[in-house]
């Protein structure tokens, strides 16, 4: 007996990455009924059930599974290869990206710029922004967000350093004036500079050692959106700030801020560019993927990366 033809495997990969037979469908521009009949295909032929049904969900079987994480690599090359041919090497395009102001201010501008030197006839589109958006209903190709930010059907690669954290400090007069915390809780009885997102929300702080996390909501005369407003008040003495290392990184340097509760930063994974699981990337966006897969990560040594 033949083996399964490759549009089947095709197939099923999409449909076990999204999990949704309406979905994949939708990702790669054809019926949910050429899915269905695809997949019937691939399991009589193989002789195993590769998906679980049921009116609610699709998930991969153990076996769809196995199938599925050995796939996937093969089936990456192949797209990865046949886009290569249709575009040669003379890729044109627009590059329609979201991401978070952090991003784009300390990971994107050295790897953007070698990007569009590799690349000089695809035009870049960037949008700067903390809100949590559909970025695809809003026409971007991609979008850049920390892990627990992205949807699990989506592909998502790491872009930037692999570890990142957060890091409280406050000024020297600030310390002096209202005594150095402890412990994460102490925070209580001290003026914080909170981070405001544009929807509204300011989160906990989260602090961690070993296995203990504390979450702090911290109270302060300042809520604001924006990071150098942060810093700024920290280093006038007005308070504990708790944010991106690389965001006060200078201000520990220079010693106009001083860091506090240190064994209780939090690591964090770094930022990941994420888009929708489909066959048709826009050769731009390949492009980019490729580059980004072969461009030196930064190190994940504190401010190395600066």
């Amino acid at each position: 007996m033949p083996g399964p033809e490759l549009s089947d495997l095709q197939a099923f990969a999409a449909i076990a990455t999204a999990r949704s037979f309406r979905g994949a469908a939708t990702r790669n521009g054809v019926s949910a009924s050429s899915l269905s009949a695809a997949m019937r295909r691939l399991e009589s032929r193989l002789g195993v059930r590769l998906l679980n049904r049921t009116t609610r969900s699709v998930t991969p079987t153990e076996a769809g599974q196995r199938l599925l994480t050995q796939l996937a690599p093969a089936l990456s090359d192949i797209d990865r290869a046949l886009e290569s041919l249709r575009a040669g090497n003379d890729t044109h395009g627009t590059l329609r990206l979201n991401v978070p102001v952090i991003v784009a201010r300390y990971v994107l501008p050295a790897l953007l710029a070698d990007f569009l030197s590799e690349h000089p006839n695809i035009r870049l589109e960037l949008a700067c922004e903390e809100r949590f958006v559909d970025v695809f209903a809003a026409g971007f190709d991609a979008g850049v967000r920390y892990e627990e930010a992205i949807e699990r059907d989506m592909i998502a690669i790491p872009l930037g350093p692999a570890t990142q954290r957060y890091v409280a400090a406050a000024s020297p007069a600030y310390l002096r004036a209202h005594g150095t915390p402890e412990h994460p809780r102490d925070l209580a009885r001290h003026r914080c500079l909170v981070h405001r997102f544009e929807s509204g929300s300011r989160p906990a702080w989260e602090f961690v050692r070993d296995d203990e996390l504390v979450r702090v909501r911290p109270e302060g005369l300042l809520a604001s959106a924006s990071l150098d407003v942060e810093l700024a008040a920290a280093r006038a003495g007005h308070g504990v700030v708790y944010t991106f290392e690389e965001v006060l990184a200078p201000a520990l340097a220079d010693g106009t801020l001083v860091g506090i509760l240190e064994p209780w930063w939090q690591r964090f994974t770094g930022p990941r560019l994420y888009y929708p699981s489909r066959r048709h990337m826009p050769t731009p966006l390949r492009a980019f993927v490729d580059f980004i897969k072969q461009w030196p990560s930064p190190p994940s040594t504190p401010g190395a990366w600066l």
